[in-house]
């Protein structure tokens, strides 16, 4: 019997990367949905008056409305990373539909909350971002093994998925439009909770029970079949693995480093490192933006709308970053030489993440050095370089993950690194603290040292390419290819 098709492969590639585009990443829109949620009233109460006698009038100070919610930010932020690493188990046990039934409901739920939020029950936000957070966070993980499908190209998708990923924070912008048009919040979020039916449907029809192998056994096919031409939704592998072990659960190639090893060795501590900056550095970004743009606007709401504007627009561009990232993960497999197999082709896989790992630090470095100008014609470069970085930093992580690591270990350890990144990322509140507090809103010094910290991630790309010099020895002791990649150290 013959495997998926062409056709349905690319079905399931592209209506994954709807899914990732609208959905996934919503959260990183925030500041589009502030400009909303502060015209609507939301933590109004927290507004405070306070006279000017000099030129008698009075001014009002929103200063612990923008903490509300820039809190609500960063605990929904921490709990789009932390709750990665449980999921991220169920995802390996269980297998695609279950933890993409634990997405959906998740992200439901979310919706449903914030359609039926009120700036009397404002504090409903709180649940409901975390809810949106995690359950779009799994639903990206579940789709990233869609570049298992597709070989040579493999890292191209993956990247391409984090790439809409952070373009779906746009969808806070569409919202934001139009309810300037008219629509209310209410309906828009009820919108987004009835499109749960797309995405049960590719759950059932277009992802398999368990997992996509990589490599690609030959007649793979995945989804629900017509019972004419199967007697069962089992995908090959899952057929496999079930005939084997009795479970739905596939067998962790002999060989292969098992997870602890993969946790306790430089490579992954310092690519959490990594990670962690970086993502400390964006975070920091996105949850002071609409403080910040009024800050250097001094309060001009048109020209702080039209920065948020601004900002959201170039979200969409993550969508066309992200693949740069994967043309430079995959260049090595173009080209019409042979190309190498096994602990060969695993080689050359980490050898060519060196380079993406260095491209990924020095756009950080370049974006932190432009956020840190207060001034506000400044930003419009600022906001280019941040979403070059970002899609480059989440394409590239889940990259270097799959391919640095045993594919049956990926969905705990891109859980495990995006939950200690998110422990990291929570220094993003007291740095928020420490501008409105002791700095008197001026965020130079936290954004000067933010560009030092930044600076420390480029000890992973170092640290992978002394990784790849002492496997190229193995192998070259060993005189022929081993099966399985060596144990990162």
């Amino acid at each position: 019997m013959g495997g998926a098709g062409l056709a349905k492969r690319l079905g399931t590639f592209l209506s994954g990367l709807i899914e990732c585009g609208i959905f996934c990443g919503v959260i990183f829109g925030w500041a589009s949905l502030v400009f909303v949620l502060k015209e609507l009233g939301y933590f109004e109460d927290l507004c405070q008056a306070t006279p000017e006698p000099s030129a008698n009038r009075t001014l009002t100070d929103c200063g612990l409305q923008d903490e509300q919610f820039s809190l609500v930010f960063t605990i929904g932020s921490f709990m789009n990373n932390f709750m990665t690493f449980p999921m991220g188990f169920i995802f390996d046990r269980f297998g695609t539909t279950v933890a993409r039934l634990i997405a959906i409901s998740l992200y439901t739920g979310g919706a449903l909350l914030v359609a039926f939020s009120t700036p009397a029950l404002a504090l409903l936000l709180f649940p409901a971002m975390s809810m949106l957070s995690v359950g779009g966070i799994l639903l990206i993980l579940t789709n990233m093994q869609v570049g298992n499908l597709f070989g040579r190209h493999r890292s191209i998708i993956i990247t391409l998925y984090n790439g809409a990923f952070d373009s779906s924070s746009a969808t806070f912008l569409i919202i934001k439009v139009l309810y300037e048009r008219g629509l209310t919040l209410r309906t828009m979020f009820l919108f987004m909770a009835a499109c749960s039916a797309w995405h049960l449907l590719r759950t059932f029809f277009l992802l398999p029970r368990s997992r996509i192998p990589y490599p690609l056994p030959p007649g793979y096919d995945y989804g629900a079949r017509c019972p004419g031409r199967s007697r069962s939704y089992r995908t090959h592998e899952e057929e496999r693995a079930t005939g084997e072990t009795g479970t739905a659960e596939p067998r962790a190639p002999g060989g292969a480093p098992p997870f602890w090893a993969c946790v306790r060795s430089a490579l992954f501590a310092w690519h959490v490192l990594w990670l962690s900056a970086m993502q400390l550095r964006h975070y920091l970004f996105i949850g002071t933006l609409n403080p910040l743009l009024d800050h250097l606007a001094r309060g001009d709401q048109r020209l702080v709308s039209t920065y948020t504007n601004a900002f959201a627009f170039t979200q969409l561009c993550g969508v066309l970053c992200a693949p740069w990232n994967g043309l430079i993960l995959d260049r090595h497999k173009r080209g019409k030489g042979p190309r190498p197999e096994g602990a060969l082709a695993a080689l050359a896989d980490l050898q060519a993440s060196v380079l993406s790992l260095t491209v990924t630090v020095v756009q950080c470095v370049l974006f932190s050095v432009c956020a840190a100008v207060p001034v506000l014609p400044v930003q419009f470069a600022t906001f280019v370089l941040q979403v070059v970085s970002r899609s480059f930093l989440y394409g590239g992580n889940a990259a270097f993950l799959a391919i640095a690591f045993p594919p049956q270990h990926f969905g705990k350890l891109y859980g495990l690194a995006m939950a200690l990144s998110a422990l990291v990322a929570l220094l993003q509140y007291p740095c928020l603290a420490l501008v409105r507090g002791p700095l008197r809103q001026d965020p130079f010094y936290v954004n000067v040292a933010m560009v030092a910290v930044v600076l420390v991630a480029f000890v992973s790309p170092v640290v992978v390419a002394r990784e790849c010099r002492r496997r190229a020895k193995e192998l070259e002791a060993a005189g022929t290819p081993l099966a399985e990649p060596p144990a990162p150290h």
